[in-house]
């Protein structure tokens, strides 16, 4: 890639320094007959597939999920990501985020699609050497293999890289010696194919390709959870396992570099999911709203559950803005770079989407319980599930808790590199965001300078600027969807998506504010400082949701024109 090329593709959190226009932007409204036409297939077999089966799928009825794994496989749905020299179909990322809102409508077994699809396989892909990529992903792509992921530790979550269990080389020189164990693991039950990660001579951090059927490996009993309770979750453990030399993965001592690049990958996937899934519980929260019926008029009517579909509508708008947004940017980077670069590049960009995926996908589930009043509280009703079900996105692929911090933190990081030069800033100063930028990098620079290494240990400093950068991400996001939808459509063919971006934005601006406020307080600065006013003025979203919630109710679903 020569330097024009690379100048063309947006800096992974450039969006803080710099204003990017509209048509540098992908949006939904760009996808191919060929990315519709797989969703479509996508949307068939869960139809056909799935669908059918939720309620055995949700007793973990013994060997459904792996079958249903090994019918996608047949499906074509394990191999978009896998290249075609691997009997995969190599296509692209936008293709996978698509289908995996789709999957996503079942959330049992979209996880353990996941697992297998993004976290399961994609080491593989981008870590391998020919000789693994050969002898594994054909299997993988067909469903002839299952596969999973075993980082995370009863006494490290988020904390990986404490991880103990532990690989030491055979006398021989042929195998690895594997001890330990690992929990929470997705498809322990169904798993052909292991990538785990272990401390060689316990302080090389290396990733491990352990099959299934190894001697020596076991899983524990199924762990109770509070949702997702159709796939599988259970303790793996390795006494003595014996892994040949050839299947270690990537570098002796560099394991962090996938891990951390992967879940990178998982975190954006987890993002497209909570989009699909938020779309759905619309759809049946609005479904039931026309029908059921208060004081004589469906509720669907009232005022306030208007303002809860608006709501709804609206932060699904700006969440699947995000992810598209952010996608486009990854893709164009793979294409260019299919290497660990175009993973590593939108690292915060995947920390935002995870964060902002996840809690918006709280929200609309909470919401859609509270529209079906009493019967959302019951267990006969869908909306139990989907709320029970929601809340363990906040809690995968890091906490939400630990994203935030990493957000500021490699932001700052960068600019210290001088990767993301603050010096040198290309967005307009006059802007509602570009204030809103200006406050975000204002903050960073002032607690970098009063708390220097020790800023790491200010968790809600980081926390308040972390919510300050998503809520630029977001409403920019939106703003840029927007903008490049009324050159396409106009202003009236635009106007539901208008309502949704000033709805949003209106709200978001007073957070900020609020969140810079708080932060400058604690960071305590020079008496001479003062906190750059963010200029706004309220608007009317009262008539916005209005306008936006009737129009999702004649619709009876979630869509932008």
């Amino acid at each position: 890639m020569n330097a024009t090329e690379r100048a063309q593709i947006a800096r992974g959190g450039g969006f803080l320094i710099e204003d990017a226009s509209p048509q540098a932007i992908y949006t939904p409204e760009d996808f191919s007959d060929a990315h519709t036409e797989m969703a479509q297939d996508a949307t068939a077999f869960m139809e056909r597939e799935i669908f059918p089966h939720t309620e055995a799928i949700e007793a973990r009825q013994e060997g459904l999920i792996a079958q249903l794994l090994k019918k996608a496989g047949k499906a074509g749905l394990l191999a978009i990501n896998i290249p075609r020299a691997y009997d995969g179909l190599g296509r692209d990322l936008i293709t996978s985020l698509l289908v995996t809102e789709k999957i996503s409508l079942q959330p049992s077994f979209h996880v353990a699609y996941a697992v297998h699809n993004s976290i399961g396989t994609l080491p593989l892909v981008y870590f391998g050497t020919e000789a693994q990529k050969r002898k594994y992903l054909p299997r993988l792509a067909s469903g002839e293999m299952i596969g999973a992921f075993a980082l995370t530790e009863r006494g490290s979550g988020s904390d990986a890289l404490s991880a103990t269990t532990h690989a030491r080389l055979s006398e021989d020189g042929k195998y690895y010696i594997l001890n330990g164990e690992k929990m929470w693991i997705g498809n322990a039950d169904c798993a052909d194919l292991f990538t785990v990660f272990a401390q060689v001579d316990g302080i090389k951090f290396t990733a491990f390709l352990v099959e299934g059927n190894s001697a020596g490996l076991s899983t524990g009993n199924e762990l109770t959870k509070m949702g997702i309770r159709g796939v599988s979750n259970r303790p793996v453990c390795f006494e003595n396992v014996k892994v040949p030399v050839e299947n270690v993965l990537g570098e002796i001592g560099r394991g962090h570099l996938i891990a951390f690049n992967i879940l990178n990958v998982g975190r954006l996937r987890l993002s497209a999911g909570c989009a699909g899934t938020a779309k759905s519980i619309l759809k049946t929260a609005v479904t039931y709203a026309k029908k059921r019926e208060q004081f004589g008029k469906p509720i669907a009517e009232f005022g306030l559950i208007q303002h809860k579909i608006g709501e709804m509508a609206t932060r699904i708008y700006v969440g699947e803005s995000m992810v598209y947004r952010a996608a486009g940017d990854m893709s164009r980077l793979l294409n260019a770079e299919p290497n660990i670069k175009g993973l590593e590049e939108y690292a915060i960009e995947c920390s935002i989407l995870k964060v902002a995926g996840s809690e918006i996908l709280d929200y609309v589930a909470d919401e859609g319980v509270q529209v079906f009043g009493g019967y959302g509280f019951s267990e006969e009703y869908p909306m139990a599930r989907s709320y029970r079900d929601a809340r363990i996105n906040r809690i995968f692929e890091g906490t939400n808790e630990i994203n935030r911090l990493f957000i500021p933190t490699m932001l700052m990081r960068r600019m210290q590199q001088g990767r993301l030069p603050i010096d040198a800033l290309r967005f307009d100063g006059d802007s509602q965001i570009a204030g809103c930028k200006k406050t975000a990098l204002y903050l960073c620079q002032k607690a970098a300078a009063r708390f220097g290494d020790g800023l790491v240990d200010q968790q809600e400093i980081l926390g308040y600027i972390s919510d300050i950068i998503i809520e630029i991400y977001a409403i920019e996001s939106a703003m840029l969807r927007t903008q490049k939808l009324i050159e396409r459509v106009g202003e009236k063919g635009a106007q539901v998506a208008i309502d949704m971006t000033q709805t949003y934005t209106n709200d978001a601006l007073p957070r900020i504010q609020f969140a810079a406020q708080q932060a400058f307080a604690a960071i305590r600065p020079d008496d001479a400082d003062t906190l750059p006013p963010l200029q706004y003025s309220p608007i009317d979203t009262v008539l916005l949701r209005r306008r936006i919630a009737r129009q999702i109710i004649v619709l009876e679903e979630y869509k932008i024109p």
